[in-house]
Parts: C-alpha cells; structure tokens; sequence
C-alpha cells in the first residue's frame, strides 16, 4: 500500500510541471488554432536562460520565473506579429501553423547548439536532490516547489482569464471568434496577447524544467510529442482539459515505471493518444467538430 501511494504522489508532483507546459500550448490553439510545434523548444530556451541565470548570477531558478516569464512574454510578441497575422486568412491556416512552428523548431534548436553545443544541462540548487521524509514516504523538495510554483501560475491563469476585461475578451474569442470580433473585441491584439501568454507560461516551465530534467537543445522533440500527447487526451483548446489530461497521464506514467521501468514510461503517452483518437477524437473536454 505505501509503494502504491508512493508512486502515486510522485506522479501527482509531476503532473504539476506538465500541466503548467501544456497550459501554453492548448491556450495558442483555443485562442488562434495554433498548433505550436515549437512549444518546447521555447521551454529549452527559457531553461537555458534560467541556467545561465544560475550559473552567472546565482539567481535561483524559481526566482528566475519572474525573469523567464517577461523575457519570453516579448519574445513571443516578435515572433507572432511578423509571422502569423500573414496567413491568418488562408483556409488552411492551422496546417499552416503546423508547418511554420515546425521550422521555427528546427530554428531554435540550430541555434542552441551553435551557441551552447549538445553537451547536458542542468541547475542545480540546493533543494534539487532533497527530499521531505515523512513516514514511510519520501516527497522530493524540488517536485513539490515546482508543483507549487504550477500551481499558483495556474490559478494565476484562471482569475486572470475569469476576472479580467482581456482574460473575457480571451475567452470570447476561443469560443468563437467571429462572434467576438463582432461584438468589439480585437482579435488581432488579443491574439497577440494570448501568443505573449502561451510563451511566458513556457518561460515559467522552462525555468522549473532547468533543474528538474537534464536538457540540451534537440530534446525539445521529445517534450512536443508528450505535450501533443496532454492536450489531445483532454481536448485541443481545452485549459481544464490540458490539467486533468496531464495529471492523469503523468499517475498512469509512474506506476508504468514502477512496474515496468522508465523505458516504458513514454508509452503511455503515446497509447493513451492512440486510444483517445480512436474512441473521441476531440479529446475528454474538446467540442465535436461540425462539417
């Protein structure tokens, strides 16, 4: 019984950190029908910024959120109004945006490993390696932080989207954005707002991700595909859906390693987007597409 628990706190702590990465994800398609394939690449960047951070300054990587976040924020807004106002038109334009944040993956990683190499990657704080005993169980300190720090940015999410006069605009638009433009709301700005947002919480995950995971530039791929993976289970659009997809996925993946070991664990992922595409394929929370 206490393994069990055991195993199911530890996923629980790391579902966390996945709900946080897949916040900003499923927020750009609800919001622009964007499918971000560069998503974690972004995340590897804001990790190599709170690296450094670490490493030059000694700022603490859960201090360098509030570093990451801005940072990426405007670097967001310099990739989105060049990029995607262009085509937001066409009648393809989300397997558009599939096909440009591809590229602007295979950018980003050229450009980590000519100005950083592939050698690993890691922060190191104090609390990195330590861990609250508590009966029988064991709660790693860093998991724990970085789930509280999830959290807090999450709720921050919510009232931000429930409480305020952009956060309604927001919303507007992801449930239909004809309508919201209509009635006033300027989809253009808010869309840029929205892909501003999308890249901060990335900023936020990259920071946590920094000392949680070893990371080098071409390991984002591997981040995407899990991602895509969260966002599909609980619904593409969906922010209620991108948490409980990645908590549930992240239980189901610990007790995969508990019993069949860690090579094991991405498999999860990958069959539960099998099965979810099969059975419902606009996920637990998503809207049926109508033709």
């Amino acid at each position: 019984m206490t393994e069990i628990i055991q195993v199911l706190v530890l996923g629980l702590l790391l579902g966390g950190v996945y709900a946080l990465m897949a916040s900003g994800l499923t927020l750009l398609f609800g919001v622009m029908r964007i499918v971000n394939l560069a998503h974690a690449a972004f995340i590897i960047v804001a990790a190599y910024i709170a690296f450094y951070a670490f490493d030059l300054f000694q700022i603490d990587p859960l201090i360098s959120v509030l570093i990451t976040m801005p940072v990426m924020f405007v670097l967001g807004l310099a990739v989105y109004l060049p990029l995607f106002p262009r085509i937001e038109s066409s009648a393809r334009y989300t397997e558009m945006t599939v096909l440009m944040t591809f590229g602007l993956a295979l950018v980003m990683e050229g450009l980590l490993g000519f100005f950083f190499t592939g050698i690993f990657r890691s922060t190191r704080p104090p609390y990195a390696t330590d861990a609250i005993l508590w009966a029988d169980l064991f709660i790693p300190t860093g998991q724990l932080l970085a789930t509280g720090v999830s959290a807090l940015l999450l709720i921050g999410l919510w009232l931000f989207l429930r409480y305020t006069r952009t956060g309604t605009a927001v919303r507007a638009t992801m449930q239909n954005r004809t309508s919201a433009q209509i009635v006033g709301v300027n989809v253009r700005r808010i869309s840029a707002i929205s892909f501003g947002l999308g890249m901060a919480l990335a900023g936020a995950s990259g920071s946590l991700l920094s000392y949680l995971f070893p990371f080098f530039p071409a390991q984002h791929w591997r981040w995407v595909a899990l991602l895509l993976a969260l966002i599909v289970l609980g619904g593409l659009g969906s922010l209620k859906g991108a948490v409980i997809g990645a908590v549930s996925l992240a239980v189901a993946s610990a007790f995969v390693t508990n019993q069949l070991g860690p090579d094991w664990s991405p498999m999860t992922f990958y069959l539960a987007l099998f099965i979810i595409l099969l059975v419902r394929p606009q996920g637990l929370f998503g809207k049926a597409l109508r033709i």
